[in-house]
């Protein structure tokens, strides 16, 4: 695709509409997974976050692997959307069968239900994402366009957010019971599945007509599990990538344990009813809206490096401060409208500069994916966004083993009738400081990584400047090896025709010497 193209708003929409289904996984994954197996049908917390970290050890495998064969694949349909097309029946059966064991397994057969359903979930939305996220890098080679289609992806998504909390607390768990109405977990998974697939379908379907416009690199299979593992590694070679996928893996390390405690933590610190679930979720997807807005206009007054450092950096400051405070006694009473409003404003500031790392993190893997044509030659979109994906579900793999382990160490009291009262006051201390100043020690190592990225805007601009230099020179090349060809075959000896010997026709006689 030639550089500086651009897409309409109808395209970017349509592109968009695939980060719903990411963030429906994600999120339900990460706010109702662990308490729904660990607190309400009684599965060890350590057994139930062990069996979404197994999920996460084979997206380790499964991800480049995806990454791999995407950059690889030649059909009409182009390198990305057979993947995608393919994916949309599988992620969202396993979805749903992860919200509804089959009763009667014991503790034991939960914890294999849920890793088998969770591994192939995770297959499923690999399928689809790798593909899906790797072509932010072939829509188009601006570098703040990039940015802009990631904005649009990342402000649509905030739907599947929406559909998550909307549903759990003003639909299926509206009830007296609340998040505790163990019942009501199938028809919600249920729910969220169809809503998913409807997405993915959209993205795959709007999007289809630009595959022309994409890149080919004319690659091919080939060289085998050997090679693509091979290929797969080489990519840590690039210095700006190693660097930037550690801090991000860190980063949504620090979210997943956060996103799993946050359920106990609302129920059993702030001690809100259902509805005020609802705001508290939804102000960070206002935040992470308002925030999206900002984005583009940032990247062109600034490098992209800072304006992550700044978003990790301003997400563990709201998520730590609200937690001193309590430890301080200064915020209003557990359960009072008054706590609302002050957590819902602090967390709707949080997610509003949370957006910019987001949004960003996509648009410096296109740059690097550029870095690396530079390097050697080969277009790798698909392994880059493979390693960004496989990070993002850290978030609900190594994030909810920590969880589940910390909740364990702690000996945390399991039941669908656990009230506030009944937790010691210890033990309440110790999840506090789990979802506070714990996790966000982390963002000090998240940030000294992503430091060491090197592509800056002018830097990326002689990229694309050498990238078209070689492009332009191998055309000027193949052109005069055309050219020299099509002279050979002028100069060469050209065989008299053949006598006409057709039907009817008498061959000539030879004349006599």
């Amino acid at each position: 695709m030639s550089d500086q193209k651009t897409l309409t708003v109808q395209e970017k929409v349509a592109y968009g509409a695939g980060q719903i289904a990411e963030n429906i996984k994600n999120y339900a994954f990460n706010y109702f997974v662990l308490f729904y197996y660990s607190q309400l049908l009684g599965v060890s917390a350590s057994l139930t976050g062990l069996a979404i970290f197994i999920g996460m050890l084979a997206d380790a495998i499964t991800d480049p692997l995806v990454g791999s064969i995407s950059d690889r694949w030649q059909s009409k349909w182009g390198r990305r959307h057979p993947l995608m097309y393919v994916s949309i029946v599988p992620l969202g059966l396993t979805f749903f069968c992860v919200f509804a064991p089959l009763p009667g397994l014991g503790e034991f057969g939960m914890f294999l239900w849920l890793t088998f359903f969770t591994i192939a979930c995770r297959f499923a939305i690999t399928l689809f994402m790798v593909p899906y996220t790797a072509m932010t890098a072939e829509l188009t080679d601006h570098y703040t366009e990039r940015t802009s289609i990631s904005q649009f992806r990342y402000a649509i998504g905030v739907a599947g957010i929406f559909a998550v909390f909307g549903l759990a607390f003003l639909v299926f768990f509206a009830g007296e019971k609340g998040q505790f109405d163990v019942g009501s977990y199938p028809a919600y998974g249920a729910a969220l599945a169809l809503i998913m697939m409807v997405s993915m379908f959209w993205a795959s379907r709007g999007t289809h007509h630009l595959i022309p416009r994409m890149h080919f690199t004319g690659g091919a299979g080939g060289g085998g599990l050997a090679q693509i593992f091979q290929e797969s590694g080489s990519v840590l070679n690039n210095r700006s990538f190693r660097n930037f996928f550690l801090g991000v893996l860190i980063l949504f390390v620090m979210v997943g344990v956060e996103g799993a405690l946050f359920i106990y933590v609302g129920t059993y610190i702030w001690q809100f009813e259902r509805d005020q679930f609802f705001y508290l979720t939804v102000s960070a997807a206002f935040g992470y809206l308002v925030g999206a807005f900002f984005t583009r206009a940032l990247h062109e007054r600034f490098d992209k490096k800072p304006i992550v450092i700044l978003g990790i950096s301003w997400w563990a400051f709201f998520q730590v401060f609200p937690i001193f405070l309590w430890f301080g006694g200064l915020l209003p009473a557990a359960g009072s409208t008054a706590l609302l409003v002050v957590l819902v404003t602090m967390r709707f500031v949080q997610y509003i500069g949370t957006a910019q790392s987001m949004i960003t993190s996509p648009s410096m893997i296109a740059d690097v994916a550029d870095e690396h044509e530079l390097e050697t030659g080969r277009r790798q979109e698909g392994i880059f966004y493979g390693a960004l994906t496989f990070s993002a579900k850290a978030t609900s793999g190594l994030g909810k083993f920590i969880a589940g382990v910390a909740l364990d160490l702690i000996a945390w009291p399991k039941g669908q009738n656990v009230l506030p009262a009944d937790v010691p006051a210890e033990k309440i201390w110790w999840l506090a400081m789990t979802f506070g100043p714990i996790v966000c020690g982390f963002a000090v190592v998240s940030v000294w990584c992503v430091m060491k990225y090197s592509i800056t805007k002018n830097r990326h601009e002689q990229i694309l400047a050498e990238l078209k230099t070689r492009k332009e020179l191998a055309g000027s090349v193949a052109k005069l090896v055309d050219q020299e060809l099509a002279k050979d075959d002028v100069r060469a000896p050209v065989d008299a025709p053949a006598p006409n010997t057709a039907a009817g026709a008498a061959p000539k006689p030879k004349p006599a010497e």
